[in-house]
């Protein structure tokens, strides 16, 4: 079936760029060896071998590699330098470094990491905080995305634009450099590690990666849905989303107030234990609410008086139509409409064919289904069906605008793209 006619796609891509690195700590794998602890790693022996260099190699050694890089990333040499300092341990094995020699020591134990040479994808979408100088019925707006590098190592990177009065959407160019967080504080509970980081403010907001950083997280942070939560009318952004650290997957939540520090906590109760949470934008009834999906095959609605634990739940939404018969999902935090609460969804149906559709949920008691739609509002297209996983179409969240609803989303877990609906619209397609 065709795309409904009442659905705006913008011709206006999002695609990965292979250009665009950051720069990640390297550490050699260790080769097999005996139990004798005289033995030395690999980690010891490039050490060894930058010691022993003499000041002048040394020195030019290290300007090459500057010559070589620089351009690339900011403030190479103190990148080097806190390498370094990561590896003072280490180092105090070796004797005494001169300033040259640890900022060599740091080069070797670093590599560029291209964070979005596979895909660039899953986007949701709040408004910026700062609204100065947007046109009459404009808004600028912050969009999150899903960034796959390497080793299908997830991240969380962003763009900035504006959505004009009439629904239009514009992207602000990205800055050719991109820059990971200091990490400012750890603190490791018996839920898991909460961490602090910050960017350097003055930087761009398409500069600024928030690459894994805990364990849990260690292969991706994925599919984070942004929400602007409001609590005693200030304005803080949560985000939840899928910790994946190889071997098991788990909610997280990060929390921002100005998309320059954040504060990533592991979620905990036996609902944070699956993917796909989206944080209701407000209390209901004095407490928070979240759509979640315990089981891979239904919605849930959990409420919690306590932000950072998800306990029980109840199902509201199961696999009715033939495009969702496999499992649905969320697609975001709930928007709110004067008719109730709109849900985005995502339904599974044959060979894998991901489709995104919605349902509407009474504002004061979200648990009732007061409609739902019988057909997709996207569907992949057969001129975008190829890409990373083929056959899929996907967001992590929307938002609205006057009258109409912006759509992010991602198209074969490859590229992003824009699509807007009237509400009016959307309301009379579902049932």
């Amino acid at each position: 079936m065709s795309t409904p006619i009442f659905l705006n796609r913008q011709a206006l891509y999002l695609r990965p760029d292979p250009a665009r690195v950051i720069v990640r700590p390297f550490k050699p794998a260790t080769e097999p060896r005996d139990l004798n602890p005289t033995d030395k790693t690999r980690a010891n022996h490039i050490v060894e071998r930058v010691m022993a260099l003499d000041t002048e190699t040394a020195g030019r050694l290290l300007a090459e590699v500057l010559e070589n890089f620089e351009g690339r990333h900011r403030n190479l040499l103190k990148i080097f330098e806190d390498r370094a300092v990561e590896m003072e341990d280490a180092l105090r094995q070796h004797g005494d470094f001169s300033p040259v020699q640890r900022q060599l020591v740091g080069a070797y134990f670093l590599h560029e990491y291209s964070f979005e040479a596979a895909a660039l994808f899953n986007p949701s979408i709040v408004a910026h905080p700062d609204q100065s100088g947007v046109p009459p019925g404009a808004m600028r707006f912050i969009l999150s995305l899903r960034a796959v590098g390497e080793g299908h190592v997830s991240s969380l990177t962003f763009r900035t634009g504006v959505i004009a009065a009439d629904g239009g959407v514009s992207v602000d160019p990205t800055t050719r450099l991109a820059s990971i967080p200091a990490i400012k504080s750890r603190l490791v509970e018996a839920e898991g590690e909460t961490v602090e980081v910050a960017f350097d403010p003055r930087l761009n907001i398409s500069e600024r990666v928030i690459f894994p950083v805990t364990a849990s997280q260690s292969n991706g942070i994925e599919d984070a849905r942004f929400v602007e939560f409001q609590t005693g009318g200030k304005p803080v952004y949560y985000a939840t989303y899928t910790a994946y650290s190889g071997a098991a997957i788990r909610s997280e939540l990060i929390e921002t107030t100005d998309f320059v520090s954040f504060k990533l906590t592991p979620l905990a109760g036996s609902a944070a234990r699956n993917k796909g949470m989206a944080l209701f934008p407000r209390e209901i009834d004095g407490r928070y609410a979240m759509i979640a999906r315990q089981d891979n095959e239904n919605l849930y609605l959990v409420y919690s008086g306590d932000l950072r634990r998800w306990d029980g739940g109840v199902a509201i939404l199961k696999p009715r139509f033939p495009w969702e018969f496999v499992q649905i999902g969320n697609c975001g935090s709930p928007v709110e409409l004067d008719e109730g609460w709109l849900l985005l969804t995502h339904g599974v149906g044959p060979v894998r064919k991901y489709s995104i559709g919605a349902a509407l949920l009474d504002k004061a008691d979200p648990s009732k289904v007061l409609a739902r739609s019988r057909e997709p509002l996207v569907r992949p297209e057969p001129s975008q069906r190829e890409g990373y996983v083929p056959n899929v179409v996907y967001t992590c969240g929307a938002i609205r605008h006057a009258d109409q609803i912006i759509l992010p989303y991602a198209v074969s877990d490859t590229f992003s793209n824009f699509a807007s609906i009237r509400i009016s619209a959307l309301m009379k397609l579902m049932d």
